[in-house]
Parts: C-alpha cells; structure tokens; sequence
C-alpha cells in the first residue's frame, strides 16, 4: 500500500512537471476578467461579448449582428492554445495573424470533416479527420504558424500538419500575409465561448 501510494505520489509529481514544461514560454492573450489587450474590430458595431469566472463569451441573439474582437499586439510565428466552447450550429472562427481562420462550428451531429466544419481551414483545407466534441463541452485547440506553415492539434488530435496557407481564407484584417498580425476572435456570426487562451513567440 505504502509503496503504490509513494508511486502514485511520483507520478502526479512528474505530470506537474511535464504541465510546466509544456506551457514554458506561453503567455496570456486573455486575463480571465476583462478584454485588456484586446479591442472591437469594429468600434461602432454592437458589443456582443462580455467576461464572467475566466471565460470570454460572445452572445449572438437572433436578429443581432455582433463584433469581432481583435488583439492590440501582433504575431508573427507562434504556438497559441485555447478552449473553445460553441453551441449546435452556431458558428465563429480563431483567426491566425487576423488572415487565416481556424473554423469554430457546432458541427457534432455531422460526424463529418469539412472544408468549413470545426477545425477547418475555412475554405482552405477540411481537417484531415473529424475531431469535434458535442455542444456545451470544452474543446482544445494548439495551432503553429510558422512562415506560411499551420499545424493544428484539435481535442487531442493532429487535424493540419504544416498546411502551406499563402493567402488570406475570408473576412480577414487584410491581405498582407507576408506581415506580423493580430489574433482575432470572429463575433459576427453566433455564440462561442473563449477560455485559457495563451501564446508562444517563436524565432522568425
């Protein structure tokens, strides 16, 4: 007993470790209280989202347009990871350097890849297998962007293994996509919740 329960002891011990080794050089893109670091792609349009218990959440009503919500800062080659949260069929987007979007779509009933389902990117390349979760749980998401390279792990699965990407996929920043950009989260469309969302620079 004694000797499992040292054994056990070791192991979370070396997960912790594994943990902070692995988000090493990953800084916050969201403080879990307010949009600081943030601003409205649109300062006119409506502002849909709002922060509550460390979750950013755009709330879509029927018959409302809302707004995209775009970092200050801008990236050139990095590791972002977050938590999304989207109900059946409503639909957003992760947007890398404001120019190639990471399809956000309650698509779980589908049990299908798509050049616009979850995951996808948008009109650009379907997910090389399904990996969406039912409505109302948390889904992960890692995304790399090296160069014009994007790599992108969904709930645990490699979905995009450096897609070449040389062109903007929809409702971008702009078409510059040899320059740094922003993060953005699309809010236009539907209801999507953000969580733990965090960022790693890598060498250019």
């Amino acid at each position: 007993m004694k000797k499992s329960f040292l054994a056990s002891l070791a192991l979370a011990a070396s997960l912790v470790t594994l943990s902070a080794a692995d988000e090493d050089g990953f800084a916050p893109l969201f403080n879990g209280k307010d949009t600081t670091g943030w601003h409205l792609r649109n300062p006119k349009g409506h502002n849909s989202w709002s922060v509550e218990g460390g979750v950013l959440k755009n709330t879509v009503n029927k018959g409302e347009h809302g707004v995209d919500l775009v970092t200050d800062q801008k990236f050139w080659n990095f590791t972002v990871r977050y938590e999304f949260q989207v109900p059946d069929g409503s639909n957003s987007g992760f947007y890398l350097r404001g120019r190639h979007e990471i399809q956000i779509l309650g698509d779980f009933k589908s049990g299908k890849p798509a050049l616009t389902g979850n995951g996808a990117i948008y009109n650009f390349k379907a997910p090389s297998e399904f990996a969406s979760k039912p409505a109302g749980e948390w889904q992960t998401v890692e995304a790399t962007m090296i160069g014009n390279k994007i790599t992108v792990i969904l709930n645990g699965k490699k979905i995009h293994d450096n897609v070449e990407c040389n062109k903007a996929t929809g409702s971008e920043i702009d078409k510059n996509v040899t320059e740094p950009g922003p993060i953005f989260l699309q809010g236009d469309h539907g209801t999507v919740s953000f969580r733990n969302m965090r960022l790693k620079e890598l060498p250019r």
